[in-house]
Formats: C-alpha cells, structure tokens, sequence
C-alpha cells in the first residue's frame, strides 16, 4: 500500500479515538469509539478456545473495523439509531473503503456485507459480542451516568444476538445479574435515588 494512501486513511480514522460513545469508562469520562472496538477485538480473542471452528482472525478484523464509518458521523446510541443514521453511517463507510487499494476495499466491503447480513457464525458471534461489550462498558461505569431507560435496557439489550450459542447466552445471562447486582446496590445505598 502506497504510504500516503496508508497515513491518509489512517488519520481519517483517527477521529474514532476522538469521537465518544454513549458509554462511560469506569474512571468516569466517555469511552471512544475506537476503545470500545479494542476491547471488542480482544473479547473476541478471549472467547477463542469456544469457538475452535471459527475464523478468530477474521472475527477480530470485524471486530476492529465496524464503527469506522463513526470516524465520519460519530457515534449514535442503537435505541436513538433511525435508518437516515444507518444511510449516514453506510455512505460513510463506502467513502472511507473507496481510498484504500481494491485488494483491502474488497476484504473490508466482505466483511461489512457479511456483517451486516449475519450470515456467519463469525458475525453471529461478532454481533452478540458487540452487544455485550456495551452492556459490560454500563456495568462498569458509574450508575449515575445511566439514563432512566438502561435500566430495564442493560437487562435485555443485545438478549436475541445472544441466544444462537451457548456460550454467549451464559455470557449475557451473568451480565444481566451484575447489572441486577448493581441496580440493587443503587436501591440500597442511603444516597441512592431508586425512582429512577
């Protein structure tokens, strides 16, 4: 690859590690696009030896690049995402992928259609894992950053992507009792408003 074409679309993309996530990190700031990708990736790794028929490798590129069209539009939490956000999102990406060489576009046109479609085990997997990292990204972060509407959300969001193994289902089912443990934790504590 061309060394300007490489850099170039390296700082186009930089702005995911700008651009914020409805998400808040535990030490109290939003997350970035492009830090909840990386912990996407790396779940994805983690979850490896579950799944020995899988492609990790291709996982893991899935993984890395999905919310790149966020470099553009920035990121819009999926309960507020319309089809115009989703049109928005999709041009974003064809423009990104268009100055990158045709070998590379074509592998990352692949995976956003195979992505997209679910039609793999990989973006199965891909899918249930992305869902989870935000409900585990809400389960760390202060419940003060909660909106009214996640706390019946953190309990099902992301529960059908979940559901076609039975690694994940037992993965996502764990992260809805800590999110039971910590909406209960709320309830209990002397400065804890549990009308919200």
């Amino acid at each position: 690859m061309d060394y300007k074409v490489f850099i170039e679309f390296l700082n186009k993309i930089e702005k995911l590690k700008c651009n914020t996530r409805h998400s808040w990190t535990s030490s109290g700031r939003r997350e970035s696009v492009a830090e909840h990708s990386w912990r996407l990736a790396v779940m994805a790794m983690l979850c490896a030896d579950e799944y020995p028929d899988l492609d990790i490798n291709k996982l893991i590129k899935i993984c890395l690049i999905h919310d790149i069209g966020e470099a553009v539009t920035g990121d819009v939490p999926s309960f507020w995402k319309n089809e115009e956000h989703e049109k928005d999102e999709a041009k974003a990406i064809e423009e990104l992928l268009s100055t990158l060489p045709k070998d590379t576009k074509d592998e990352f046109a692949r995976l956003f259609a195979e992505m997209n479609d679910l039609a793999t085990d990989e973006a199965k997997l891909f899918k249930a894992l992305d869902n989870m990292e935000a409900v585990l990204s809400h389960n760390e972060a202060d419940i003060s950053t909660w909106i009214p509407m996640e706390y019946e959300e953190n309990l099902v969001y992301g529960q059908n992507n979940c559901e076609w193994s039975d690694w994940t289902r037992g993965l996502r089912e764990q992260l809805k009792k800590d999110s039971i443990e910590k909406i209960k934790h709320l309830s209990q504590s002397p400065v804890g408003d549990s009308s919200l």
